[in-house]
């Protein structure tokens, strides 16, 4: 409605309500609410309140885990991308042309991850996705610069003159947002695997480290039970040189996939039937 000509009348709580519905290719059902409120017409202030409704199928749906150890965190990871995990062929990067299930946002809060084994346990006959010296060996991966012939990167060439800051600057104090340690520069996104591990964030709170994680993609089985176990065995070092306890990760990812070769192993890891 158009607000009175008279400028004497005022006019609050004249509104407008429009309801637009815009029909999408990809999302046919949004609904836009429009709210415009006049009032004292010389000045015709308006105001304008936009909602977005979207359908269910336009949203990323978030994933919680709660686990107490890495091999729990894994084994409840495997179930919930083999069964719930959107399916898809991969268009672009690694195993282009695959299919993969993911879980397309998840956040995993683990509570005792220096429980040991760090390596998770698998029935006889399954292919380990890993092991303790793996481990071991990737613990050195993460804390030294040196590249092999082949790599375009490490991550230890990003973390390891990190790590040894973050120890110096805890030991002066605890209560501080600036520890967190990045991988990848400027540069990654023309390489043609960028790094998947993209920040390691830390804390310490309550006499105890704790990691927090983000992934931009991540392997489900060739990746994650190495990575976390790495980690893990990293921020125990960090916190003995610190002088605090070890304490919890919690770890974020967009894109924690399972590789479709991966998908038989999955289901005899959990005791599920064949497809």
């Amino acid at each position: 409605r158009k607000p009175p000509n008279n400028p004497s009348i005022s006019c609050h709580c004249i509104t407008n309500l429009l309801i637009v519905r815009a029909h999408l290719k990809e999302r046919p059902n949004i609904t836009v609410l429009c709210r415009g409120g006049f009032s004292n017409p010389p000045a015709l202030a308006l105001t304008c309140i936009i909602t977005l409704a979207y359908d269910a199928t336009d949203k990323m749906k978030l994933t919680v885990i709660d686990a107490l150890s890495l091999g729990d965190a894994w084994y409840q990871c495997l179930h919930k991308a083999l069964t719930e995990g959107r399916e898809y062929r991969i268009e672009q990067g690694s195993f282009e042309g695959i299919r993969r299930k993911e879980i397309e946002l998840v956040a995993i809060n683990i509570s005792q991850p220096g429980i040991r084994p760090l390596s998770p346990d698998v029935p006889t006959g399954v292919p380990l996705p890993t092991t303790d010296e793996v481990i071991e060996e990737y613990l050195s991966y993460l804390m030294t610069p040196d590249r092999q012939e082949n790599e375009e990167y490490t991550y230890g060439e990003f973390l390891s003159p990190q790590i040894e800051e973050i120890i110096r600057r805890y030991r002066k104090g605890f209560d501080t947002n600036q520890m967190c340690m990045c991988v990848g520069d400027k540069d990654s996104i023309y390489q043609a695997d960028p790094p998947c591990l993209r920040l390691v964030d830390t804390r310490v709170q309550d006499g105890a480290l704790h990691f927090i994680l983000y992934f931009r993609s991540w392997d489900l089985w060739g990746g994650m039970p190495t990575n976390l176990g790495g980690l893990q065995s990293l921020k125990e070092y960090m916190a003995g040189e610190i002088g605090v306890r070890d304490g919890e990760i919690h770890a974020f990812s967009k894109g924690l996939h399972l590789y479709e070769h991966a998908w038989d192993l999955a289901r005899m890891v959990l005791r599920m039937p064949p497809a």
